[in-house]
C-alpha cells in the first residue's frame, strides 16, 4: 500500500521555514489552539470545577495513555500520562529498586541523557545504601549486565548521536541475569514502530513533546507491565494514584493499574492539547514514518558528505542502527546552526560540537532534504558562520 505521508497540512510550520528539529520539540499541528481556546472559555470558563465531570477531565490522563499506548505497542491500560519524564523516571526506578531489594548495580551508559543519570544518582544518594549506577559506552551495555544488576535504564535512541539499542536483545540479557528492564522511548516514540508489550520490558517512559507533538512542557507517560502492576509500590503514592481518591482515606492503597503511577492533579490543560495532537496519527502507520525518516536521513547524509567535507558524520552511518535524527560533528557548530536557523532551516546543538537533525515524515520530504542541505553547506564552505553574531550563546542550545 502507498504511503500518505508527509501530512504537512495538518501542521502550522512558518513559512519559508524547514524544521529539522521535532526531535527536540515538534512543531504545532492544526486544531491545538481551537481545542485549548475550548477548553479555557467553555469548559473551565463556563463550568468551572463541574468541568471534572461534564469534560470528562479526571478521565482524560487515561484517554491520553491509551493513545500512546497504541503507538508503543503497549496494551490498553498500560500507559499513565502526567508529570514528567524526569519524574516517571524515578518512580520506574524506584519501583525496581523494591523488585529487587538484593541488588545494588543499575545499568546505564555513558551516552545517556543526563536527566536519567542525575535522577538515578539522586535516588541512589537518597537511599544511601551503597548502590552504584554503571555507565559503559553504549557498545558494551551488554557485557555490564550481571547477576548484580538490579536495573538497566536506557534510551533507546542516543540524543546526541541517533544510535539506536537492541531492545529486545538487551531486554532479554537483563531478564536473563534477573534484572529489571526500564526503556526511556523519549527519542524514539513516535519515529519508529515500538512493540514494548512484545520486548517483556517491566517499564518504559517518555517525553511527548517531541515526534508527538505535544508542546513545550507537555505531560510524560509511563508503562508498566500489566502482570506486574500488583507488585509495583509507588514511592511517589500521590492521592490520584490511590484506588479511590474522593474516599479521602488516611492511609495509601494504590490503584489496581498503571494508574496507580499517576501523582498529583493532571495538568488538563497540556492534557488537552496533548489529546488533540495525537490526532494527527490517525490513519498513519509508524512502518511507512519509518522507512521514510530512513530514506529521508540516508538521502542528507548522501549530499551532506558530497558536498560539505568540512563536518563529520557522528551517527551510525546504517539507518537501521539509528533513529530518526542524523548528527554531524563540526568544531564550530554552534554558530554554524545559528547561521542555519536565521537561513530558516532550523536543528540544534550538543556539545561539544554535534549539529543535530531530525527528519520527520509527517511534514518533510526530500524536497526540504534537498534544500536543508544546500543551505548549510553554503554556510559551511563560505564561511557564513564565522559572523561574531552567531557565537552569542543563548540559555538554550
Amino acid at each position: 500500500m502507498q504511503s500518505n505521508l508527509p501530512k504537512k497540512s495538518l501542521f502550522d510550520i512558518p513559512e519559508g521555514v524547514i524544521y529539522l528539529d521535532g526531535n527536540s520539540l515538534g512543531p504545532t499541528p492544526k486544531g491545538v489552539a481551537e481545542r485549548a481556546a475550548k477548553t479555557i472559555q467553555e469548559e473551565w470558563g463556563r463550568d468551572l470545577i463541574k468541568a471534572w465531570n461534564t469534560a470528562g477531565w479526571m478521565a482524560l490522563p487515561a484517554v491520553v495513555g491509551d493513545k500512546i499506548a497504541a503507538l508503543i505497542g503497549a496494551e490498553a491500560g498500560s500507559v499513565a500520562t502526567g508529570d514528567t519524564l524526569s519524574i516517571k523516571v524515578y518512580q520506574a526506578l524506584a519501583a525496581a529498586f523494591k523488585m529487587r531489594p538484593d541488588r545494588r548495580v543499575v545499568v546505564s551508559d555513558n551516552g545517556n541523557f543526563p536527566t536519567d543519570l542525575y535522577m538515578a544518582q539522586g535516588l541512589m544518594d537518597t537511599i544511601d545504601k551503597g548502590y552504584q549506577l554503571r555507565t559503559p559506552a553504549p557498545q558494551d551495555v551488554m557485557e555490564a549486565i550481571t547477576e548484580d544488576t538490579a536495573a538497566v535504564l536506557l534510551t533507546q535512541v542516543d540524543y546526541r548521536t541517533g544510535r539506536l539499542h537492541d531492545m529486545a536483545a538487551i531486554t532479554a540479557k537483563a531478564h536473563e541475569v534477573g534484572a529489571v528492564m526500564i526503556w526511556d522511548l523519549a527519542h524514539s516514540a513516535g519515529a519508529m514502530p515500538i512493540d514494548i508489550a512484545a520486548s517483556g520490558a517491566e517499564f518504559a517512559v517518555g517525553c511527548t513533546y517531541k515526534y508527538l507533538n505535544g508542546g513545550p512542557g507537555a505531560p510524560a507517560f509511563i508503562y508498566a507491565r500489566p502482570d506486574i502492576v500488583e507488585e509495583i509500590e509507588p514511592a511517589l503514592a500521590g492521592w490520584l494514584g490511590h484506588d479511590a481518591p474522593f474516599a479521602m482515606e488516611p492511609t495509601y492503597r494504590p490503584a489496581m493499574k498503571a494508574e496507580r503511577l499517576r501523582v498529583g492533579t493532571p495538568s488538563i490543560l497540556q492534557l488537552t492539547v496533548l489529546d488533540q495532537a495525537l490526532s494527527v496519527w490517525e490513519g498513519v502507520d509508524l512502518a511507512d514514518i519509518r522507512a521514510a525518516s530512513m530514506a529521508l536521513s540516508d538521502l542528507f547524509i548522501e549530499l551532506v558528505e558530497a558536498n560539505c567535507p568540512a563536518l563529520t558524520l557522528a551517527s551510525p552511518r546504517d539507518a537501521n542502527e539509528r533513529g530518526s535524527q542524523v548528527s554531524f560533528a563540526f568544531e564550530h557548530g554552534y554558530p554554524a546552526m545559528q547561521a542555519l536557523i536565521e537561513r530558516g532551516v532550523i536543528g540544534d546543538f550538543r556539545e561539544p560540537n554535534i549539529m543535530r537533525f531530525g527528519f520527520t515524515p509527517l511534514y518533510l520530504d526530500s524536497a526540504d532534504v534537498r534544500q536543508a542541505e544546500k543551505v548549510l553547506s553554503e554556510i559551511i564552505n563560505k564561511g557564513l558562520w564565522q559572523d561574531e553574531k552567531y557565537n552569542q550563546r543563548g540559555r538554550v542550545t
